[in-house]
């Protein structure tokens, strides 16, 4: 399996589009709203398209697979040879792979091919709903024990237990912290229920449709409403549209436990399912248990029967006006060919990447216009994927200013104008086959250390679409020989064949009307379409002018960090170098350079100009421009981000061992000489301009928007602009905040990964290492001091614009600072725990009143006496005040009454697991390590956080509820529909 199209997009733009049909197959679990048909679409004479190349009669399809058949039998594609592949007598498959990153650890996966299109009309939804059912009892497992007794293993819900229906697939997840026969035995035998023997009982239905319900209302959005009439207007006539996941309301509320169950015994099925399981176990002993567990599992009654997805709609040129308002405005053009139902062979591999490879030109071609002086949207994108095996689709899409939609637009057509017209050139062709290459060699490198949960999420991955497993060399194989003499005319060729389908489609989603609407559209699409377009010219030679800083620093002390395997290192010019060599990821290499004091450098008093801190890395450095950057470094695998953290300003990035000074050459450039392009920044800004509409839409967004402000009592360093803020800034509060930091303050690098000591202090020693000495300048006198609310019963109330049923609330119970007690702190961890655990028994199991509450603990390392306890609810605004009393009910529960032995032990050890499982990467120890050598203290609440959890008692848990829980000293946040 090559997943070249994403790849594609991802290594060559990096974009994202809102609301873009075509990324469908990433929607959040696949769990959203149908909604209203789409009005009527304005539509022009169809135009003459080009012409496909003809397929050879020969070439496999995936119809040719058969129910119980791995692809790899039809296919000249061999699979990775790391699994094992097997089927039961009953037709279920099952994939295992042995691996040991992290070690003692398994990902299993059951999946079904079945999904919302195998709905019939009165079945809307119930794909979904049969999967939240899964949860909810079965003929071993009375309802409400399945979370308790894998809580009781190790794995929290969510995080570690959790399921998604898509359009044609639902999959049900648990990774496992230890690969035990108890714990692998109890986790098949949970699978197995789940697969056969779900009691679906009338009254535990019930229970779950407020579940169901508030699903449908935290994923509701004007963003995801766009994606569905978009969805409808591309795919016209077609039964995905018809079917989205999560259904329709009136059948969520009302359908019997019957029809669930008639969908549960149609497609619930052995020869629609697949088994896998990765990890570090016993291959034979896997494949053992997997048969005797599975082997026994038989259909009942009926399959079901597939149903048809309807032909592609012939259309011309048709534009259609979405009015949303919250939604950004964008602009979107689609081409829709019939789908391409050729099985994955090795041709048809080198086929993909070679046409992948042109998008990546033309995606680079959008970029360039992005970042230009008068860019005419803010993000653009070109993507070709499947939909559902319905439609081919191919869309140029952008985000653009409000009322800048018909430059957007004229932009676009230019463009697919002229990749049609003129083609890829050579140059071109050969920097997008140097930088996918890059990416291909990185993942072959790491292919020994692969994580568990991506490798069972990549099989899963290739199930739906009939694809072969194959391993990172495997695909770095296939593109090497795919792009042997590789000709831009062959590449030219592919993409404008993309263009042959029905369309374009234009869709245009507004938060206000435009006047004239469709026609508007059509006429200005007409307009440039009069416009000739000239062949792109080809760029000159540049240099990458930031290869040295100096003199090589000198070493002026090392010293072993032996129990925590680190190295700490002091140049003579005073930067810090904190180092740990690991083997978690064959070639991974994270760096993060934290320079300054982040957030208290910034003053209390004035909103903090860090909202468009983007800009920063965006405007390239002083020599040279991130557009040129891309192109002299290209085939160099390194990134650069800049944060703000609570005690310093960071610039991160990822890297292998042979471009870590290159890395490393970027982040001191961007330390050094950062170029503050005002281009770079007016971009960001324009995003902003309807930032606030598009946050007023939904309880989430103004909750997002208003919440950090509130709970650091107005303090500017939290608060989110407002409009006018927005709307009159100007680069330099940005570039005052950060570059004064960056220029002179101390600086700190910390490396961890596949790197030896000797090596990174090399690195470091011609960058940071060579620069002039820096001071250790103090924060500012007070800066460590954040206000916190103060405890009221009255609570503060926003509102939103969104749907009259949308609600959300925010209580918080003050604590105290990581340091003022450091156990104490790590009770009020598992105090949250347990509160978790209750919240979802009372609110979402017992009243239905929520899909996901949530109980979490914030204690700062940073800020004096500054810490939280903090429940978050989505719910109905008429079920707001039941819920609040409900919580504070909760919370007297725990302050007057102990818990019990094993209420602690599934609070504790999902947490206990989840951090020895984080240990095992790098990014963990990137964090923990992170100022460790100017405060100690850092290093000692990493060495003592699991036994800190493990010594949490009842009475620990009792007393911090005591401390901290009171009635009186509460303080809490709601939003509301606007009215309400």
């Amino acid at each position: 399996m090559i997943r070249v199209s994403r790849l594609a997009l991802v290594l060559s733009a990096g974009l994202s589009l809102s609301a873009c049909a075509t990324l469908s197959h990433v929607m959040p679990g696949g769990k959203d709203e149908a909604a209203a048909p789409a009005a009527p679409a304005a539509t022009s004479t169809p135009k003459a398209s080009h012409e496909l190349p003809p397929k050879a009669s020969d070439v496999p399809t995936i119809d040719q697979v058969k129910p119980g058949q791995w692809p790899q039998a039809v296919s000249d594609v061999a699979p990775d040879p790391r699994v094992r592949f097997g089927v039961l007598p009953n037709g279920m498959r099952y994939a295992i792979q042995k691996n040991a990153t992290p070690p003692s650890q398994a990902a299993l996966r059951l999946w079904f091919d079945a999904g919302s299109l195998n709905e019939t009309d009165e079945q809307q939804g119930l794909a979904h709903f049969l999967e939240h059912m899964a949860f909810n009892g079965s003929k071993n497992v009375p309802e409400g024990e399945m979370i308790k007794i894998l809580e009781r293993h190790g794995l929290s819900f969510g995080a570690d237990t959790n399921a998604s229906t898509n359009f044609s697939e639902t999959t049900y997840q648990l990774d496992l912290p230890k690969t035990d026969d108890d714990t692998v035995d109890t986790a098949m035998m949970l699978l197995r229920e789940a697969a056969g023997e779900l009691t679906i009982a009338p009254d535990a239905v019930d229970r779950e449709r407020g579940v169901v319900l508030s699903e449908e209302r935290t994923r509701d959005s004007p963003g995801y409403r766009v994606f569905v009439n978009t969805f409808g207007f591309q795919l016209q006539g077609q039964r995905p549209p018809q079917r989205l996941p999560i259904g329709k309301t009136d059948i969520l509320k009302a359908a019997p436990a019957q029809t669930i169950r008639d969908f549960y015994q149609a497609w619930y099925r052995p020869e629609n399912a697949v088994v896998v399981a990765v990890g570090d176990f016993d291959v034979d002993a896997m494949e053992a248990k997997i048969k005797a567990r599975f082997g026994d599992w038989k259909g009942q009654g009926q399959p079901g029967v597939r149903p048809d997805l309807g032909p592609v709609a012939k259309r011309g040129l048709t534009a259609k006006v979405l009015v949303e308002p919250g939604a950004q405005t964008s602009v979107q053009m689609a081409w829709v060919l019939p789908p391409d139902l050729e099985l994955e062979t090795r041709a048809k591999d080198k086929e993909e990447l070679a046409k992948a490879l042109g998008f990546a030109v033309l995606n680079r071609r959008l970029t360039v216009l992005t970042r230009s002086d008068n860019p005419p949207f803010i993000v653009a994108v070109a993507v070709q994927n499947d939909q559902e095996h319905a439609a081919d689709i191919t869309t140029l899409g952008a985000t653009v200013q409000p009322g800048h939609w018909s430059e957007a637009l004229t932009a676009l057509e230019q463009e697919q104008r002229r990749i049609v017209q003129y083609g890829v050139r050579q140059d071109e062709l050969d920097r997008e086959i140097a930088s996918m290459r890059a990416a291909f060699v990185a993942a072959a490198a790491g292919e020994a250390t692969q994580r568990t949960t991506a490798l069972a999420g990549a099989i899963v991955g290739t199930l739906g679409d009939r694809e072969i497993v194959t391993s990172p060399s495997q695909n770095l194989a296939v593109f090497d020989e795919a792009t042997k003499g590789l000709t831009a005319e062959k590449v030219s060729a592919l993409v404008k064949a993309q263009f042959a389908g029905s369309g374009p489609l234009i869709t245009v989603p507004t938060p206000t009307a435009i006047d004239g609407a469709e026609k508007t559209v059509l006429d200005a699409y007409a307009a440039s379409a009069k416009t000739p377009v000239t062949a792109p010219a080809a760029p000159g030679v540049i240099n990458w002018p930031y290869a040295t800083f100096g003199a090589k620093g000198a070493v002026a002390e090392q010293k072993d960090v032996t129990d925590l395997d680190t190295v700490f290192v002091r140049f003579a010019n005073g930067v810090r170098l904190t180092v740990k060599p690991t083997k978690f990821r064959d070639d991974q290499i994270l760096v993060k350079a934290r320079i300054g004091h982040g957030l208290l450098d910034l003053p209390s008093g004035a909103q903090s100009p860090m909202w468009a801190g983007s800009a920063f890395i965006e405007g390239g450095l002083k020599q040279i421009s991130t557009q040129d950057m891309e192109r002299v470094l290209n085939g160099k695998v390194y990134n650069a981000g800049l944060g703000v953290e609570d005690d310093a300003f960071s610039l991160s990035g990822r890297t292998r061992p042979e471009d870590l000074d290159t890395e490393l050459q970027v982040l001191a450039a961007y330390a050094t000489e950062g170029g503050w392009r005002p281009e770079a920044f007016n971009r960001i800004k324009t995003y902003y301009g309807s930032i606030h509409d598009q946050l007023e839409s939904t309880p989430s967004g103004v909750m997002g928007r208003d919440l950090g402000g509130l709970l650091h009592g107005g303090d500017g360093r939290w608060t989110f602009p407002s409009r006018q803020q927005i709307a009159g800034a100007t680069l330099d509060p940005l570039k005052s905040a950060v570059s004064g930091p960056l220029a002179a303050d101390s600086i700190e690098v910390v490396i961890v990964g596949d790197i030896t000591v000797d090596k990174a202090v090399a690195a470091v020693a011609q960058t940071f290492g060579a620069l002039p000495a820096r001071p250790d300048t103090p924060a500012p006198a007070g800066a460590e001091k954040a206000p916190f609310p103060a405890p009221s019963k009255t609570p503060i109330v926003r509102t939103h614009k969104g749907r009259a049923d949308q609600g959300q609330l925010f209580m918080a119970w003050k604590t105290d600072d990581l340091f003022s007690d450091l156990q104490r702190a790590r009770n009020v961890q598992v105090l949250a725990q347990v509160m978790q655990l209750r919240l979802t028994d009372e609110l979402r199991e017992k009243q239905g009143a929520t899909y996901s509450p949530s109980a979490s603990a914030t204690a700062s390392v940073a800020f004096t006496g500054w810490g939280y306890l903090a429940v978050s609810v989505e719910t109905p605004p008429d079920k707001i005040d039941g819920v609040i009393a409900s919580i504070r009910q909760i919370a007297a529960d725990l302050r007057d009454k102990p818990i019990d032995a094993d209420e602690l032990e599934r609070a504790k050890k999902p947490r206990i697991d989840q951090i020895e499982k984080a240990r095992e990467t790098n990014e963990y120890w990137l964090g923990a390590l992170s100022g460790a050598q100017t405060d100690p203290r850092l290093l000692t609440a990493t060495r003592s956080v699991l036994a800190g959890l493990q010594r949490v008692s009842i009475a620990d848990v009792q007393k911090a509820a005591q401390t901290f829980l009171g009635d009186d000293k509460s303080w809490t946040m709601i939003v509301k529909p606007e009215g309400k």
